[in-house]
């Protein structure tokens, strides 16, 4: 069977999610397609020729069509089921939740798709993240939901041997340069961190094409203000591929990768970090509470508290056996839990309950 999915463009975890789900599900005989209202830097990952790009009613029309798709999956954009159910879509309609940024800005979100989901969707579906499953339930208590995790590609994202030998810690940051990614912390535990080995370098992997002017003039003028010009190196719009070479590095080099997000519904980029057995530091930022346990398989620290975070950060960059330890007890918990045949499984068992799918 053939399932269409859409979003507004391929960029970040959606996208990630999107082909990873692909993946999954491909060898069950169920196909994706992908529709994109607009280019995006995450076209550079996609070799299907089974993408769309378009936001124009009479070219999606013939998409449909010509698909003859049992079940769409809108991401994020409620005002789409209206208007794919006025093409005569007689199919399951599936809601997806990903991300939405911090509580109240997905409370809001999902607030005002209410109507729209309420009227067109037949289920709903979203990873197990607290915020979200409560929310969803808030809204939308009489609507089918579906919540199981996400998966990641564990032949693709696993710990690469790598030629290049970094002779001082990196420490990676991957996100967008926005509010909720928490930039400004950080440059912050960047800044403290230096203080104590001034060759510390700092790798952040962001797309600048999603930046606005007002969040990149404040970028740029908090790393001058903490004179990192030095130690920091921006990766702008790596192609996804090459993430596990970079995580590898990080790893070899003593360094961490630290996600300083105020929420998180998933975090794609820790789970990719954690199955190339790149330790991580993080926020306790909701979503990480699927795979990230403090100590065992990462280490924790409390929003906005920079002082403890530095402190983490020492423990990883110093105390050799135990960021060894969490590396492995991380990879095998992502080996464990999130491989692709445990997703495509509850995938299936959602088509079942839907009707959808009889094998």
């Amino acid at each position: 069977m053939d399932i269409l999915f859409v979003y507004y463009y391929p960029s970040g975890g959606v996208e990630t999610l999107a082909r990873q789900r692909s993946h999954a599900l491909k060898i069950y005989d169920i196909n994706f397609h992908f529709l994109y209202y607009k280019q995006g830097p995450g076209i550079q990952n996609i070799n299907s020729n089974s993408t769309f790009i378009t936001n124009k009613d009479s070219e999606i029309q013939e998409i449909i069509n010509n698909g003859h798709y049992e079940v769409i999956i809108v991401c994020s954009d409620h005002s789409f089921l209206p208007r794919v159910r006025n093409m005569n879509f007689k199919g399951k309609l599936i809601y997806e939740v990903q991300g939405l940024g911090s509580f109240l800005e997905a409370e809001e979100w999902l607030r005002q798709a209410q109507p729209y989901v309420e009227a067109n969707a037949d289920a709903i579906l979203l990873p197990k993240t607290p915020h979200l499953i409560e929310l969803t339930e808030k809204y939308y208590p009489l609507i089918k939901k579906f919540s199981f995790h996400n998966c990641i590609d564990i032949n693709m994202f696993s710990y690469k041997k790598t030629n290049r030998e970094e002779i001082y810690p990196v420490i990676g940051w991957v996100g967008r340069i926005e509010e909720n990614k928490n930039w400004k912390g950080f440059l912050e535990i960047g800044y403290e961190l230096v203080k104590i080995n001034p060759l510390i370098k700092l790798w952040m992997f962001i797309d600048s094409s999603l930046t606005s002017a007002n969040q990149e003039n404040q970028f740029k003028n908090t790393i001058n203000e903490y004179k990192l010009n030095n130690n920091l190196h921006i990766h702008d719009n790596v192609p996804h591929q090459k993430m596990p070479e970079y995580y590898s590095i990080i790893r070899d080099s003593g360094g961490f990768l630290c996600s300083t997000s105020k929420v998180e519904g998933f975090g794609y980029a820790i789970v990719e970090a954690m199955s190339c057995r790149c330790p991580v530091l993080t926020t306790d930022s909701d979503g990480i509470k699927s795979f990230v346990i403090h100590n065992y398989t990462g280490k924790i620290y409390p929003h906005d508290n920079i002082k403890a975070a530095t402190e983490e950060a020492k423990i990883l960059l110093f105390n050799n056996a135990l960021r060894q330890k969490i590396s492995l007890h991380a990879q095998r918990y992502i080996y464990t839990y999130f491989t692709p045949r445990k997703y495509a499984k509850s995938f299936i068992k959602m088509l079942r309950e839907l009707g959808v799918y009889t094998k």
